[in-house]
């Protein structure tokens, strides 16, 4: 089985598939690249972006200054993706149809050597000193060891099959690959070239991504809408974090303080905050992303949008950009030179200031009113990161189903699998950004300023879960969806009767208790719920004598058996 029938395509050219921080300008549809843009690298002063466009065999340069295409690189063999040398001198490139490891040259943007892998070449890597790349190969289930100076392979490591991801630690001492075919990831260590562990981080793991530091790991999991932390000293996963639909690509900022995951299914960017392990929200982009990448100063996203052909730059200098007129909203605010910042200012009112780096400063919003521009003070002098928007504060009064056996609205329940929309009502809700049902956020629908409507993600295992919105840059909860399991069926008795209907029967099982519909063959039953584990019917008139499906809808899917219909005697 190939990773492109587990999930459908993953990281492939064929159709790869919360709080809203910055969007894109009004009508923006990215930068136009290749057909079906795949990886995304920049270079380490951030002032080039490679992008690889496997249907149309090239790689695309974009000048980050004027974020315009200024080169295309013929690269036949279906480019997949990228990675730049921490010189900037050189580009790598998986061709994944010719199982190589391409090679350009910056300074020319040329293709200027071709390395032999094995077939379908998936990701590739660098050591910190940019002297080795690491290189997947899912057709031979194997990492290829890359001599940089060379051009050689100069070792090969097995795997788990179907490795996707290769990631390798800020002191390159271990290389974690993502394999989708165990659902494991192997550690590697790169001074023998041998697996020496492996560990389960979630389902379907593609990407993985380390902290500046090394000290954890952040896993993709496709499989099961997650990032898993991983402590790496231990390879241990400490704590799993619900994401977006069919997240594709993770990258951490440069400071470590925010994960970025790209969620094909939600055509968005979902944002992890690393100091609390939640995800905050996400970022609406194109359609498709796939791949992204985040300038050395933490101030811009580079996603490729593969069913759009583009690359989507979205800035991210204050985030989140809206709050609430109380004020208290936790905004971070990233550029350069901003360590000796000594004041913030919400239009002209001073917020308080919780935390400086070189390139971001985080502070609590002051209240205030409309839309003022956020300005940051150094010895240097004042410059203007945005405009952040004041809204009032939500309030959550219910929620219910709009889908339910018997259409029309329901109680707030479904079955745990997921499935349905939900809607959720209050006042001022017209800045809501995400919705989450436990840890899972939610795919919105429509916002208005009185209801919000999500499509029902779905959970671990059944029970009740809190329901909770980021509304105008405040988490609001308060209420409960209860996920339920799908009836079972245990027994029918009778389990016959005449084709003429009228005979009471009992059925007995689990899960009974929301039942909304009894049907034999179809046809609607008159019923009675007597508990969670027995409910009654009586069997409706069926044109012919034989076995039927006799079926059981609950709020929390359906269950079937079989009843007989009898003959009478005839001459």
């Amino acid at each position: 089985m190939s990773v492109f029938t587990r999930l459908g395509p993953l990281l492939s050219a064929d159709g790869l598939p919360g709080q809203r921080f910055t969007l894109l300008p009004p009508g923006d549809a990215g930068i136009p690249v290749g057909v079906s843009p795949l990886g995304v690298a920049l270079t380490p002063d951030g002032a080039r972006a490679y992008v690889a466009n496997r249907a149309s065999n090239s790689v695309s340069v974009i000048d980050t200054a004027t974020n315009t295409v200024t080169a295309t690189i013929v690269a036949a063999g279906g480019p997949f993706l990228t990675a730049v040398s921490p010189d900037g001198t050189r580009v790598y490139v998986t061709l994944f149809d010719d199982g190589t490891l391409g090679v350009i040259d910056t300074a020319t943007n040329t293709l200027t050597a071709t390395i032999a892998v094995g077939a379908a070449a998936v990701a590739v890597a660098l050591s910190p000193d940019g002297a080795r790349a690491y290189v997947t190969s899912q057709g031979t289930n194997t990492l290829s060891v890359v001599d940089t100076a060379t051009n050689t392979v100069t070792a090969t490591v097995t795997t788990d099959p179907m490795p996707v991801g290769v990631a390798v630690s800020p002191d390159g001492a271990l290389a974690y690959v993502c394999t989708v075919g165990e659902s494991s990831v192997n550690v590697v260590d790169t001074a023998t070239n041998t697996v020496t562990g492996s560990f389960t981080a979630g389902d379907v793991p593609v990407i993985a991504a380390f902290s500046p530091d090394g000290t954890r790991a952040y896993v993709c999991n496709a499989g099961g809408d997650s990032v898993s932390v991983v402590d790496t000293a231990t390879n241990t996963v400490t704590a799993t974090i619900g994401v977006g639909s069919l997240p594709r690509f993770v990258a951490v900022s440069p400071d470590g303080t925010a994960v970025y995951t790209t969620d094909f299914a939600d055509n968005a960017v979902s944002v992890i905050d690393t100091a609390t392990g939640t995800a905050t929200g996400s970022i609406p982009v194109g359609n498709g992303p796939v791949c992204v990448a985040v300038t050395p100063a933490g101030n811009r996203l580079y996603v490729t949008d593969n069913a759009d052909d583009a690359v989507a730059v979205v800035p991210l200098t204050l985030v989140p950009s809206q709050g609430t007129t109380a004020g208290g909203t936790i905004v971070t605010v990233r550029g350069h030179d901003l360590a000796p910042a000594t004041a913030v200012r919400f239009g002209d009112t001073a917020a308080t200031i919780l935390g400086n780096t070189a390139t971001s400063v985080t502070v609590k919003s002051p209240a205030g009113s409309g839309a003022v521009p956020v300005t940051v003070t150094t010895p240097g002098g004042t410059a203007v990161f945005g405009t952040f928007c004041y809204l009032p504060v939500p309030l959550l009064t219910g929620i219910t189903t709009t889908s339910n056996p018997n259409g029309g609205a329901g109680p707030a329940m479904g079955p745990y699998t997921g499935g349905g929309t939900a809607v959720i009502t209050g006042v001022n809700l017209s800045g809501t950004t995400s919705v989450r049902f436990g840890s899972r956020l939610a795919t919105l629908q429509s916002v208005t300023d009185t209801a919000v409507t999500v499509d029902v993600p779905g959970v671990p295992s059944p029970g009740p879960v809190p329901v909770s919105i980021i509304a105008s840059g405040e988490s609001v909860g308060g209420l409960t969806f209860t996920y339920l399991d799908a009836p079972a069926l245990t027994g029918v008795s009778p389990g016959s009767g005449p084709t003429g209907g009228g005979t009471a029967v009992t059925l007995t099982g689990n899960h009974l208790a929301t039942t909304q519909d009894v049907t034999f063959d179809g046809i609607p039953a008159p019923f009675g719920v007597i508990s969670d584990q027995t409910l009654t019917a009586t069997a409706p008139p069926h044109p012919a004598g034989g076995d039927v499906t006799l079926e059981v809808t609950t709020f929390g899917g359906s269950g079937q058996t079989t009843f007989t219909y009898v003959d009478g005697p005839a001459v």
